[in-house]
């Protein structure tokens, strides 16, 4: 396919999911209290790499995302995965 191709067939799948992380953060923006995430810090790097005009966004922004660490934890602090990884630095 050529840009035009892609852009028609995907252009408002991908305007929905834009206007779901702004409605998001929006939501978020309301809330009374003033609590740092670091769930919502990684959605804000993850938007700044969106900016990048360089090829590989998608694996870029995927290791924001990711726990990078190769030492074992003692204990798991949840049973999930929170989908983003505290900042240390």
């Amino acid at each position: 396919m050529n840009q035009e191709e892609i852009v028609d067939r995907y252009f408002l799948e991908h305007r929905a999911k834009v206007l779901d992380i702004a409605a998001f953060l929006d939501r978020v923006d309301r809330c009374t209290d003033d609590g740092n995430d670091f769930r919502i810090e990684a959605l804000h790097r993850c938007i700044e790499e969106l900016s990048s005009d360089t090829e590989g966004r998608a694996e870029r922004i995927l290791l924001l995302l990711s726990d990078l660490s190769t030492d074992p934890v003692a204990e798991a602090g949840t049973q999930g995965a929170g989908g983003a990884v505290p900042r240390t630095s």
